[in-house]
């Protein structure tokens, strides 16, 4: 029997389960993309308006740090300068979680150990995840590339290739961490710890030089990205350096997956007390959702205080534009521009929390088809009681990393507590019905759990591009928080907030509800 063995079979299954999980995150990505030129083309319609945002963009190093240089004044190089950074990491994001679910999290649940047993070879599971992640990256780079050729062919391959090349480049990290790591909960952090850390090295060079050129940013494959410079005389030899970097991430993770028994890691956890030390369902589900609770803390405050420093840069950068002044006005209200501003960023975190939440109430998923819930409830545990850990963590996690968003915009902009505060703490009850919905499918319809990440990012599309785009109001209201409002600058209005409440709490009621009186999965 080959290693290879069964790769063909396990990709087509692994492809069956990502089902919708691929589509929907390719399809956010693609269309981040893709829509960004008839924004910018509204936004910078004049070769002398894309001239003053690039005198504007070589003096303000905050806005550098946060997208990057940009190299040409075409519509297609203003997508590249905007897009190219936060596509890429989306694309890393894709990736990461492709390859670690059907490595890592397989072996976790056991269901490894039972593939192994038949005709499949030692590195079948993990060149099934390469490739799964592969097609979802290829068709990325597609849909990019096909969408963009109308800007400049040359310039629409650069970019695609580039946005697959960062996927496939952190597909290959994971799948090195998924055989360092004995959770499959540790290797996705630690794989975005990584994403993170070429973010800021991307960052902190871009800030320093306008032009790429730090040795900071070429320490980042996010710098990679921008220095292939799609649509702006590409430099194609920059390809070469993900081929390579993927190329021998690959080997390594292959050598070490060759090195290892089905379930043990090279870095093993270490053994837990002799006594235990878990009193309760709710001690228990923090000591599993810690590890996410820290990492997205440590993130939105860390979002707060740089978007809270870039308010005054970029009001004043989009001041004398009037078509980014009203897109900023739709998404933030018709107050002052550095009110609008911040009411725009705020809603952005609050439309990211969205994920966070969904992503905590489905640990609940995991672990039941897992089979670790059925042992804690086979003790005096109910159901409710089990599941009530868990949504705590949810629901006021998702409230704690908000409260640190703001946190963090007082530190980065200065302006008063309250109204800032006030002004994240309003995006919960539309976070909360986000939750409500995963809560209500996993309690009600189990094998449609997954759908939750479909809802968040159909959301997160609304919010995020939909202002852009001018989309019909109807449209816009069906995104729980196109009916929140615009704080800070507008007046509070507690009807919607309250109406929100209620409908997240009977989300979560009918969910627990179908969750007492259905059997458990395996």
């Amino acid at each position: 029997m080959t290693a290879l063995a069964g790769t063909g079979t396990l990709l087509r299954f692994a492809l069956r389960r990502d089902r919708v999980m691929i589509p929907v995150w390719v399809a956010v990505n693609a269309l981040m993309v893709l829509t960004m030129p008839n924004t910018l083309e509204g936004l910078y319609g004049t070769p002398a308006d894309r001239a003053d945002l690039l005198r504007q963009l070589d003096t303000n190093a905050s806005l550098r740090a946060l997208t990057g240089p940009v190299f040409g004044d075409s519509l297609g190089a203003l997508t590249a300068w905007r897009v190219g950074v936060y596509a890429g990491a989306l694309a890393a994001v894709t990736s990461l979680l492709i390859v670690v679910r059907h490595t890592r999290d397989e072996e976790e649940s056991g269901r490894q150990e039972l593939i192994a047993s038949g005709v499949v070879g030692r590195r079948a599971s993990l060149t099934a995840a390469l490739l799964a992640a592969g097609v979802a990256n290829a068709v990325l780079a597609l849909l990019v590339t096909a969408g963009l050729a109308g800007h400049g062919a040359t310039g629409a391959v650069a970019l695609g290739a580039g946005l697959g090349g960062v996927g496939m480049l952190f597909a290959t990290t994971a799948a090195i961490v998924a055989q360092l790591t004995e959770s499959a909960r540790l290797a996705r952090g630690l794989t975005a710890a990584v994403l993170g850390a070429a973010f800021v090295l991307r960052a902190a060079g871009d800030s320093a030089h306008g032009d790429g050129s730090s040795p900071l940013t070429w320490l980042s494959p996010l710098g990679w990205l921008e220095n292939l410079r799609p649509f702006a005389d590409e430099r194609w030899w920059v390809l070469g350096l993900f081929a390579g970097a993927f190329a021998l991430q690959a080997v390594i993770a292959y050598g070490l997956a060759g090195r290892r028994d089905v379930g043990l890691s090279f870095l093993p956890t270490r053994p837990g007390p002799a006594s235990g030390r878990l009193g309760s369902t709710g001690a228990l589900a923090w000591r599993l959702q810690r590890g996410a609770v820290t990492g997205w803390s440590i993130g939105f405050l860390l979002a707060g205080v740089v978007y809270g420093g870039l308010t005054d840069g970029a009001a004043d950068l989009v001041r004398d534009n009037d078509k980014a002044r009203e897109i900023f006005e739709r998404m933030g209200g018709q107050s002052g521009l550095t009110d609008a501003f911040l009411a725009s960023m705020i809603g952005m975190l609050g439309l990211i929390a969205s994920l966070y939440i969904v992503g905590s109430v489905l640990r609940l998923h995991g672990e039941e088809t897992s089979g670790r819930a059925e042992p804690v409830l086979a003790n005096a545990v109910g159901r409710l009681r089990w599941a009530a850990g868990h949504l705590v963590i949810a629901f006021g996690g998702a409230a704690l990393i908000m409260l640190l968003a703001g946190l963090g915009f007082v530190a980065g902009h200065g302006k008063e507590a309250g109204p800032i505060l006030g002004a994240c703490l309003v995006q919960l009850p539309a976070v909360w019905v986000i939750g409500g919905v995963a809560v209500l499918l996993h309690g009600a319809a189990p094998r449609l759990a997954p759908a939750a990440w479909g809802v968040a990012g159909a959301v997160l599309l609304i919010g995020w591009i939909g202002p852009a785009l001018d989309a019909p109001q109807a449209v816009l209201d069906l995104s729980p928080f196109g009916h929140l409002p615009k704080l800070p600058g507008q007046a509070m209005a507690w009807g919607p907030v309250l109406v929100l409440s209620a409908l997240a709490a009977a989300l979560v009621a009918a969910g627990l509800a179908a969750l007492r009186r259905r059997d458990t999965t395996t």
